[in-house]
């Protein structure tokens, strides 16, 4: 009589209690301590494998670390085609299976179908749509009432352009409602000191970021940037923002020491700083690969790439080893002298500069060039590499 009660209590109280009582898989699947049986287990990491591509041992694993169990296909059957009508391919529906596998338990039709119909309402559809879901599938576990529209109407407010909300719903946490709200007490703050709204779009992450703090912690962080010497109206004021925002007097602290054990002087942290802030946001360890990179494999002066902070923030992988083994290269076919090209300017320039002035161009003399350099192939992939001092040696 006492569990007719609560229940009859809990239907007046949460009218949704008892569908969601209706629907065993959702609460397996949550259920602290529930046992999955070897039967269900089995199906559901035979499912995993048929359905989404994974090999065994990852279906396995998806499924104990989930505590996921499908008791049958309807259900994960009828998100996929869901999700494939709405321009999705088998690689996005894997993806997302292997992030958020508890999405495949919900109901299409009542639970995703609308958050799916929405995004399309806001001009996020086809392409965008998959990447967005690939790129954070818990976004289809938000409520759309109470967090997915709330804050689409506040980005309204915001001045958030269509065309850029699949970023800003691309970095979206189940908070961004309360932290949006902040955003926007805070934007007459920057815009008191003279910045302009142009140069915060709040879509990028990092501005974002630099904004979401109480009023008084923004006020703060906005004078001190201002007493270092920035400009509120200059393109990096924002980015000098964030940096402090997210690097408190201790971690500031440790980092000068870190430059200094490269020689860079507190003026030459601070003038750098000036001039590239974001570089300042990086750790430790991602600056010293690079730094020894252009210290001792290039030979540069560290006081070189103090002037020149930009080229801390490039990837070592993507950009700065294979255009300097491009240019190493060259220097050993006799095609460009050493003192003719300076490193650190190279790495500044486009992509499309470098290619037509030091790959396309010697194509001829070099026919496996731009085909290394695409495929960001190092010099070790031709049996060469670079000494302490720079040069070209054997390996």
């Amino acid at each position: 009589m006492f569990g007719l009660y609560c229940r009859t209590r809990l239907q007046l109280l949460f009218p949704s209690y008892l569908c969601f009582q209706k629907t065993p898989p959702f609460i397996t699947s949550f259920s602290s301590g529930a046992e999955i049986d070897e039967k269900g287990r089995s199906f559901t990491v035979s499912y995993f494998v048929n359905s989404f591509g994974f090999s065994p041992e990852l279906a396995l694993f998806l499924s104990k670390k989930h505590k996921i169990q499908f008791e049958s296909p309807g259900k994960p059957d009828s998100v996929i085609k869901l999700l494939k009508h709405y321009g999705l391919n088998g690689t996005h529906v894997s993806e997302i299976a292997k992030k958020r596998p508890h999405l495949f338990l919900f109901n299409a039709e009542k639970t995703l179908l609308p958050k799916l119909e929405f995004f399309c309402s806001i001009g996020i559809s086809g392409t965008v749509l998959a990447r967005l879901l690939c790129n954070n599938p818990r976004i289809l576990a938000l409520s759309l009432e109470r967090s997915l529209r709330p804050c689409y109407d506040l980005t309204k407010t915001l001045r958030i352009p269509d065309e850029k909300l699949r970023y800003f719903f691309g970095d979206f946490r189940r908070n961004s409602l309360e932290r949006l709200c902040i955003v926007a007490r805070n934007i007459p703050v920057l815009i008191a000191h003279d910045v302009p709204q142009s140069s915060f779009p709040l879509w990028v992450p990092f501005y974002f970021r630099a904004l979401s703090f109480d009023s008084e912690k923004l006020k703060t962080n906005v004078d001190k940037v201002i007493s270092m010497g920035f400009d509120p109206s200059s393109a990096t004021f924002m980015k000098a923002l964030y940096v402090i925002s997210v690097t408190d007097t201790s971690k500031w602290e440790q980092k000068m020491e870190f430059y200094s054990k490269w020689g860079w002087t507190e003026d030459d942290v601070l003038l750098a700083f000036r001039r590239s802030p974001l570089f300042m946001s990086f750790s430790e360890k991602i600056i010293s690969s690079k730094m020894d990179f252009y210290v001792n494999t290039m030979g540069c002066q560290p006081s070189d790439v103090a002037g020149c902070p930009d080229v801390l923030t490039y990837s070592l992988e993507k950009r700065i080893i294979p255009r300097c083994s491009v240019i190493r290269l060259l220097q050993l076919e006799g095609l460009i002298a050493k003192e003719d090209v300076s490193i650190i300017t190279i790495l500044q320039k486009s992509e499309k500069w470098f290619l037509e002035r030091f790959v396309i161009k010697y194509q001829e003399q070099v026919p496996e060039l731009l085909t290394s350099y695409k495929e960001k192939i190092s010099l070790a992939k031709f049996g060469l590499g670079l000494d302490e001092r720079g040069g070209m040696k054997q390996v």
